[in-house]
């Protein structure tokens, strides 16, 4: 199993690469992103750790989710035949 640090790390590199699509702007995700991070970043024990690292994935899904929903509307807008 990989050390925390490089999971820590990863999600972050994630949370960046998913961050460019965020309706507010790339500036504004990546400053709360930082500062979500720099807030938790003297977390040493091993369950706070995984706590954390189960929030990261679920935010990750939620972005995910946030996306496809953005690209349905889109496309429903699109292809409605209400016009």
């Amino acid at each position: 199993m990989a050390s925390s640090r490089s999971r820590v790390i990863q999600l972050y590199k994630n949370l960046l690469y998913l961050g460019r699509d965020y309706p507010k702007g790339y500036d504004y995700f990546r400053t709360r992103l930082k500062s979500a991070f720099m807030k938790n970043n003297d977390v040493t024990g091993p369950a706070q750790i995984e706590m954390l690292l189960a929030r990261g994935q679920y935010i990750i899904k939620e972005l995910e989710a946030l996306y496809l929903l953005k690209k349905y509307r889109a496309l429903k807008k699109r292809y409605s035949s209400e016009q």
